[in-house]
């Protein structure tokens, strides 16, 4: 319990100096560059091998600086990262991940963003990739494609943190630390993955999929989007303080129907699906970096109550968690999101951090 109290001990030491350092805008931090890898004769799980996998990527900062790789959320992107909310609050002048001293990675996952995906002519036909496959693909982008051989930190944000644990196993001493947010290093189960089936289901079972032949977007889609986002995420006390009434319910829910959905139906089941068999339990001991695992109190996703993170945990040999408590500020799965409400531990984390060798 070491790293738990040595952490506890410096939030409250840098706590105030993170305050001061406020909350930047984009034009706080340099421009994000995109860049583009291939990956050559890339081998899926499954077994099917693809001559060129096309991955992007952003980074932000320059190539000297001590590299640090950000992984984001399903149906999300490297984009998807930059909000106010997030970048705003870590990537600035004296930030906890300061682009003047670190190097920040971004990949959009494989299956999203601008890296490949189905919506690019293979539609059903494109592999049906899993996490150990994405991970495998980030790993060659930093280690083939930018040349890295060591990363200071990988932090991950819902999907993106449980692929931080996998990267944990698969790569042991390959980075100084991990901070893994709203996830849970156990199997896919439970109501996280009954939730998954739900909306995996709902474009399968639309007659016009077609099974991945569609000449328009399945409109089982959206509203299978706007259910699974409302049911898992948002926090009960938020949910309640927007919509006291059932007026108010009905706007929320209104306005959540009409917003823009753009995604590819196959390109969203894949990202769903691509969670089915995560299940990192047998390989927790072999973590040897220091970890920070944060999640929020209200994760819908994440429940607390079942008491399976703690137990994980103990498994591995140098971690600690942050629990966020729920609030009426909270946003359930979606509160780490909002990187404000743990900024100061990050600091803290990196603070005490030993630098491992390559």
């Amino acid at each position: 319990m070491r790293l738990a109290i040595t952490l506890r001990r410096a939030v409250a030491g840098v706590f105030l100096s993170v305050l001061a350092s406020g909350v930047a805008s984009a034009a706080d931090y340099p421009a994000p560059a995109r860049g583009e890898f291939t990956a050559r004769d890339f081998r899926f799980q499954g077994g099917q091998v693809l001559p060129a996998l096309r991955l992007s990527y952003l980074t932000i900062g320059a190539p000297t600086g001590e590299p640090v790789l950000v992984l984001h959320g399903t149906a999300g992107s490297a984009q998807s990262m930059l909000t106010p909310a997030f970048a705003g609050a870590l990537f600035g002048p004296g930030q906890p991940l300061d682009a003047q001293k670190y190097f920040i990675i971004i990949p959009d996952a494989l299956g999203a963003g601008e890296s490949a995906k189905p919506s690019d002519g293979m539609r059903a036909g494109f592999p049906a990739y899993d996490y150990d496959d994405m991970v495998a693909a980030q790993h060659r982008l930093v280690t083939e494609g930018l040349g890295l051989r060591h990363l200071r930190l990988v932090l991950g944000n819902s999907m993106g943190g449980m692929h931080a644990w996998l990267w944990g196993i698969a790569h042991p001493e390959m980075m100084d630390g991990l901070v893994p947010m709203a996830s849970q290093p156990i199997p896919m189960s439970g109501r996280n993955w009954m939730m998954r089936r739900m909306i995996i289901d709902a474009v399968r079972q639309d007659p016009a999929w077609q099974g991945g032949n569609y000449t328009t977007q399945p409109p089982a889609l959206k509203v299978a989007n706007a259910f699974f986002g409302i049911a898992t995420s948002g926090g009960s006390i938020a949910w309640q303080a927007q919509a006291p009434t059932r007026q108010a319910a009905d706007q929320q829910l209104a306005a959540r129907l009409a917003a823009p959905f753009t995604q590819d139906a196959n390109d969203f089941l894949y990202q769903w699906d691509s969670s089915r068999d995560f299940d990192p339990t047998a390989g927790l001991p072999r973590i040897s970096a220091p970890v920070l695992a944060i999640n929020a109190a209200d994760d819908e996703r994440n429940p607390p109550e079942t008491g399976l993170m703690e137990q994980a945990l103990a498994r591995i040999p140098r971690a600690t968690l942050y629990m966020i408590p729920a609030s009426a500020e909270t946003r359930g799965h979606g509160t780490t999101g909002i990187a404000r409400f743990w900024t100061a531990p990050l600091a803290a984390f990196l603070a005490s951090l030993p630098k491992r060798q390559p």
